[in-house]
């Protein structure tokens, strides 16, 4: 049986090819900008000394503006895109950059969530701490950051 004339056309598709095309493709997306920003630091948060360093070592790289744009991970798309994303995220979610500009609602919402997602070890993210393993906190550390994070809804703790 011949081929017929669309067949005759076609070539197979080999691994090679498959190769090339997904190289081509990865070098490709390196072209799409990220936005790796780190804008002015407006007032930062005001914590115990032993604190405010275990928030830099663990949290400050996507909840300020002080992110240490780290490469490979903050350079090589696809997975820079998910780096700037995760930073954006965690800038909205809670910027300790912006400290003095949180309504006193938003603090007590922070006082009651900071506690269980550090004590669970949802924070720092799992994924995170492989890439950071300096932010991986004892279980001290993290009794220090959560009864400091519990005051903050009282006004005792800023």
């Amino acid at each position: 049986m011949t081929p017929g004339p669309a067949r005759a056309y076609l070539r197979p598709v080999t691994k090679t090819r498959i190769a090339v095309i997904a190289g081509a493709a990865l070098l490709g997306i390196q072209l799409v900008p990220v936005p790796r920003t780190n804008p002015p630091v407006e007032a930062t948060v005001d914590a115990p000394p032993e604190v405010l360093s275990l928030l830099r070592r663990a949290c400050f790289d996507c909840h300020s503006h002080e992110t240490k744009w780290a490469a490979p991970q903050s350079f090589v798309a696809p997975v820079s895109w998910l780096v700037a994303w995760d930073v954006s995220e965690g800038r909205e979610e809670m910027n300790f950059s912006r400290w003095s500009a949180m309504a006193p609602k938003d603090l007590a919402k922070i006082a009651k969530k900071l506690p269980e997602e550090v004590a669970e070890g949802a924070m720092p993210p799992a994924i995170y701490r492989l890439a950071h393993p300096e932010a991986r906190l004892t279980d001290a550390e993290k009794a220090a950051i959560t009864a400091w994070a519990k005051g903050l809804g009282s006004g005792s703790a800023k």
